[in-house]
């Protein structure tokens, strides 16, 4: 007899859970997502239990996790981890923060290249494109204190 709240296959899975299917695999290859038994001539099944887990995994990813902090937090899956949880969330928080506070001075240095480009007339070079031939320290020094320290990955 066939166990209804197992019945999806794989690609049922996928479906419902929004994602592909070779997604699902890659998932189960880095162990983020069990991959059941398969049955003597048979096909995996899968259910509720795996819905959960892809949910799971890509409402963590939205968030900014990559899938290893991902397997972290799976690995704290019980409930009982609250504190391990939260440092992890707390150290994603001051990462994203950094991002945040680098795509800030990058706006403003953009911003300033094109207020340089939209203000300059003749021959001379166009600001942005020479700003690029000359690297990231000339770009700082070029733009001012607003744009300091912005540095290549």
């Amino acid at each position: 007899m066939e166990d209804n709240a197992n019945s999806l296959t794989i690609g049922g899975l996928a479906k419902a859970a929004g994602v592909g299917v070779e997604t699902i695999r890659y998932y189960q290859r880095r162990s983020l997502l069990p991959e059941p038994e398969r049955p003597p001539g048979g096909i995996r099944r899968y259910g509720p239990v795996e819905i959960g887990r892809l949910t799971f995994i890509k409402t963590a990813q939205q968030l900014g996790f990559s899938l290893d902090e991902i397997g972290d937090l799976l690995r704290l899956d019980d409930g009982t981890h609250c504190q391990e949880a939260s440092a992890l969330a707390e150290h994603k928080l001051r990462d994203v923060r950094e991002k945040i506070d680098r795509l800030q001075r990058i706006e403003s240095a953009l911003s300033d290249v094109i207020n340089r480009c939209h203000a300059h007339e003749g021959d001379i070079t166009c600001p942005l494109i020479s700003s690029l031939h000359g690297g990231i320290q000339q770009l700082n020094t070029a733009m001012g204190p607003s744009c300091k320290d912005i540095k290549p990955d």
